[in-house]
């Protein structure tokens, strides 16, 4: 009994080929990249617990080696403002939209790459209708009108005989890894930026209102200055001075002024919102609590944990990748074609045993002078993947530098912070005492002013300190990756290649 198809046979023998050489992919495998890591990421060995001053901030903190990063590393200051400031812009930042998006595109696309391992199936129905003059075969009379109907079915199949189609698969899966990594570098970003604002924002309402309290006893000391003048008791001299000493004050306050504005507006940026829609939240440091033990990763984590060296990695993947399309583009390349279907001349007859046609063309493609440019892409794809071998290897090198200095400043702020409080205490004891022994004529007025002048510098230094420790805490966090691996609210991946096959 004949076979109703008879070009299958013919087109098993090439597929079951395909088949058995769907293991081999030319150009080289990927490998997840690793270095010689060091065993400490800083110069020197750090001390596991800092320095502590009595004050809000100032707690000692515990730097625990190999401890595991929250998600959510944000609530650990414990400020419910920050905690919601920080969930809005999640959700509202159009920089984590764009992202997301960004990663889903890349994802569809590797679901669209993937279907090229597949067979490509279309129909087609058509009628037609012509004239074909006879009288050039000598018939006289008009030219019949003659109808034609056919119905057919075509496949085509491309061969990954050498596994460039798999490799195109792979890079765009890598480059599906790039997006994802990107969108947690995103979120780091947004998130670190928020908190670090929300810091600022603290640090600079405190000097603000430092600064004002100062300026109002600036102008009780020009009250005094101006009545001992009129008394005798003070020179003119004293008097202008103290006159300057005020408007310097003031002008201390005006830059402090407009860096808060600027760094609430930056707030309403993250949150994408204009400023006068954020409904932002006042800062104080009081509001914040220092984490006591923070986590610090060893230097071999890093290379999974920070978002910026997975990125660098996949993009490193995703250029070897590309090599193997490349080297596979030079060779053969073996598509099978075939249709089967019906022609009539009336519709009623399309499907009769005898309108039946089929069709199977095998072809194969060998480039053979190209004048170079195969080689030459080859070779430049060879370089970019060097390239993004040294760029991954750079990355690496950067993020240790990264936490080892933000370790140093954790250290470091920790004990200027200690020294910042001793000043600021010694200062404000200073002032107290040369403005009481002015006022009885004990002391000249260049000691009020001098003690004035370190008790200003003394207590803006002290609010800086204390916003640095903070600052520091979330720069380390941020140093380690953030703990996006401990986050579980990323969006599901797209429905596989065959669960969705309609829009």
């Amino acid at each position: 009994m004949p076979l109703p198809f008879p070009f299958l046979p013919r087109l098993a023998c090439p597929c079951l080929l395909s088949i058995l050489l769907a293991g081999c992919a030319v150009g080289p495998d990927f490998h997840r990249p690793s270095i010689d890591g060091p065993s400490r990421v800083s110069e020197q060995p750090i001390a596991q617990r800092t320095a502590s001053a009595k004050i809000g901030g100032g707690e000692a903190q515990t730097l625990s080696a190999g401890a595991d990063l929250p998600g959510q590393w944000w609530t650990l200051f414990g400020s419910r403002a920050l905690t919601a400031l920080v969930a809005t812009a999640m959700r509202d930042s159009p920089t984590i939209e764009a992202a997301d998006a960004a990663l889903r595109q890349a994802q569809e696309k590797t679901l669209q790459q993937t279907g090229t391992l597949f067979p490509s199936i279309s129909g087609t129905i058509s009628r037609t209708r012509s004239e074909q003059p006879e009288a050039y075969l000598g018939i006289p009379g008009p030219a019949p009108t003659i109808s034609a109907y056919s119905a057919q079915l075509n496949l085509s199949y491309t061969l990954d005989i050498w596994g460039g189609l798999r490799r195109a698969i792979e890079q765009q899966q890598a480059g599906a890894d790039y997006q994802r990594f990107q969108l947690e570098q995103a979120y780091l970003t947004l998130t670190s930026g928020v908190a670090a604002s929300a810091v600022q924002a603290a640090s600079l309402a405190g000097q603000i209102a430092v600064q004002k309290a100062l300026i109002g006893f600036e102008q009780k000391q020009l009250d005094t200055v101006h009545a001992q003048f009129e008394a005798g008791g003070a020179t003119g001299t004293d008097l202008a001075t103290q006159q300057a000493q005020l408007a310097q004050a003031q002008t201390i306050l005006v830059p402090l002024l407009t860096e808060l504005a600027q760094t609430r507006d930056q707030l309403a940026a993250y949150l994408g919102r204009a400023p006068s829609q954020a409904a932002l939240p006042d800062f104080d440091l009081d509001d914040f609590t220092l984490p006591e033990t923070v986590p610090v990763s060893v230097p071999s984590a890093l290379l999974a944990q920070r978002p910026d060296i997975r990125a660098a990695e996949a993009l490193l993947h995703q250029q070897t990748a590309a090599l193997g399309v490349a080297i596979a583009a030079r060779l053969p390349n073996v598509t099978l074609t075939a249709g089967v279907g019906t022609t009539a001349a009336d519709v009623h007859q399309m499907f009769s045993p005898t309108n039946g046609m089929w069709s199977l063309v095998n072809q194969a493609v060998q480039p053979i002078f190209d004048a170079g440019q195969l080689l030459h892409a080859q070779r430049a794809q060879r370089a970019a993947m060097e390239q993004a071998a040294a760029q991954w290897r750079q990355t690496v090198v950067a993020a240790f530098q990264n936490v080892a200095d933000v370790l140093a400043a954790l250290q470091n702020d920790a004990v200027g912070l200690r020294a910042a409080l001793t000043a600021a205490d010694a200062a404000q004891r200073g002032l107290s005492l040369a403005s009481l022994q002015f006022k009885l004529g004990g002391v000249s007025y260049l000691s009020v002013l001098t003690a004035q002048q370190t008790y200003q510098t003394a207590s803006l230094t002290l609010i800086r300190a204390r916003a640095a420790r903070y600052a520091d805490t979330i720069a380390l966090f941020a140093a380690l990756g953030g703990g996006w691996w401990n986050r579980h609210d990323m969006p599901p991946p797209p429905p596989g290649l065959l669960s969705s096959p309609l829009p």
